[in-house]
């Protein structure tokens, strides 16, 4: 973390130090694990080997495997914003689909699960309208105070033009001014940016902003050396040297000896000549044993779930989710940091005039982070039919994943219902006509108010029943409100 104290300005040569600091971090940590992300491993820059000696370099990349297996748990089903005020709803909704969110949330957490954290920076762009970014620590920093609270005082972007030089921008809670490093230092360019604070926000994988595969890199550098070795050894089977003892081979025979992988010592009786391939001891289940444990503790240690294992695949309900246990800790420990960030990223939204909000606004805000758990629906259909009767009609329909709205699947449930048509366990051979005088049974009447009791009929739906039956408006709204029938 970089401090500067609240009483100190950052100056030119003060922002310089910070920069250098930026990049030894980003050496030292972050382009390794950028590396590693990208199958760039430790293995392929390994001193060669002896020409005539197998050197097979194979790197498994385990680091991209955990990264989106986890984020496509965390967040493969995109984040809900919800809220009491309506008009705010819709201008977030409007913001999160103008910038593509989305797509921005699932990246950001990609570079929180490789890095440990990240960026949001906002803008003003060329329309008016609030623009939203991701960058990763290779790209920014954030300058905090040095009190308890840590309260951010700057934020810097930096990035090389095509001609190598550094350029960058650094933001307090008023204004963005603009560098440049070509040679010395140089201010170049200041604006207001309209935003009541830094216009950004650091996201974190966790409080220690530990990336999700970095504890185990060392276990993935050893599976990488591993099975590298074990090919080698294939190799070295297939290419073994071929023993002569007890006859002389030519001369042209020895120049071509390891290129040909022949050993030969001279004999006095040519009777026992022996000709059979040299062979070093087979450490085969020592190795298979090694690789297993590596792949092993690395899924143990990430605490990521091996979902290609074969008997993941035969899991279901509550044993399934209990394979997912561990990483569904980590996705709450995560969801807990995002649901900071994101809470800190309409906070500066809506401070900014051009968004219309009330700058408090941004605390009626819900955000809703669904686990994305392999869905059994013949499973949730048929725990989801038990209930009825059971339960309310809402908490009937959460247990289908494939209901995403429940509020709107009940209105939409209820929109299908023909008005002149109910839902009764008795003959519905009745007309519309004035004519029909017939009189509602209590039986009728009871299996209407018994459906509307367990949440299987709205309100409304009941009433228009009642009077469809015989009953008038008043006396059958009588019936509705009152809690102790049936």
């Amino acid at each position: 973390m970089y401090r500067l104290s609240s009483d100190k300005e950052l100056t030119p040569s003060k922002l310089s130090e910070f920069i250098a600091d930026w990049r030894r971090d980003s050496t030292t940590r972050y382009v390794p694990l950028q590396n590693a992300y990208k199958t760039k491993y430790d293995i392929f820059t390994a001193p060669p080997k002896p020409s005539w000696k197998p050197d097979n370099r194979i790197a498994v990349n385990f680091a991209k495997y955990i990264v989106d297996t986890m984020n496509g748990f965390f967040i493969g089903i995109p984040v809900k914003t919800t809220g009491t005020d309506e008009k705010v709803v819709e201008y977030v909704d409007f913001i999160d689909r103008y910038n593509g969110q989305d797509d921005n949330n699932a990246e950001l957490s990609k570079i929180c699960s490789i890095y440990g954290k990240g960026y949001e920076m906002y803008y003003v762009d060329n329309d008016g309208q609030i623009g939203i970014t991701y960058l990763s620590p290779l790209e920014a920093f954030m300058i905090y105070d040095d009190s308890v609270l840590e309260t951010p005082r700057y934020f810097v972007r930096l990035y090389k033009d095509d001609g190598g030089v550094l350029h960058g921008s650094v933001s307090d809670n008023r204004t963005a001014r603009y560098f440049t490093d070509k040679n010395n230092f140089k201010m170049t360019d200041e604006r207001l940016h309209g935003f009541d604070g830094v216009p950004a926000t650091e996201f974190k994988e966790n409080e220690e902003e530990i990336g999700i595969f970095e504890p185990v890199m060392s276990l993935i550098n050893a599976y990488n050396k591993a099975i590298s070795e074990k090919a080698n050894d294939v190799d070295y089977f297939g290419d073994a040297y071929l023993k002569v003892l007890g006859a002389v081979l030519d001369q042209e025979g020895l120049a071509n000896l390891r290129a040909n992988r022949i050993i030969n010592f001279e004999g006095l009786d040519s009777e026992k000549v022996i000709v059979e391939f040299l062979q070093k001891p087979d450490g085969d289940n020592t190795q298979e044993n090694l690789i297993k444990r590596l792949e092993k503790l690395i899924f143990q240690i990430s605490m990521c779930a091996n979902i290609s294992d074969e008997d993941f695949g035969n899991s279901s309900g509550i044993a399934l989710r209990y394979k997912l246990l561990a990483m569904s800790n980590l996705a709450k420990t995560k969801e807990r940091k995002f649901k900071a960030g994101m809470q800190n990223r309409y906070k500066l939204i809506f401070s900014n005039p051009i968004s219309g909000m009330a700058k408090d606004a941004w605390v009626g805000l819900d955000f809703k982070f669904t686990q994305n758990y392999p869905a059994n629906l013949l499973e949730e259909a048929q725990i989801a039919a038990q209930l009825s009767g059971i339960t309310s009609k809402e908490t009937q329909l959460k247990v289908l994943s494939v209901v995403d709205d429940v509020q709107s699947e009940i209105e939409r449930i209820d929109s299908d219902i023909d008005p002149l048509v109910y839902a009764t366990d008795f003959p519905t051979n009745r007309t519309n006509e004035k004519e029909d005088t017939k009189k509602p049974t209590m039986y009728e009447i009871t299996s209407i108010l018994t459906k509307r009791n367990n949440g299987n009929l709205t309100y409304n739906n009941a009433l228009r029943m009642l009077v469809r039956i015989g009953l008038d408006e008043e006396e059958a709204r009588l019936l509705l409100d009152d809690k102790d029938i049936v």
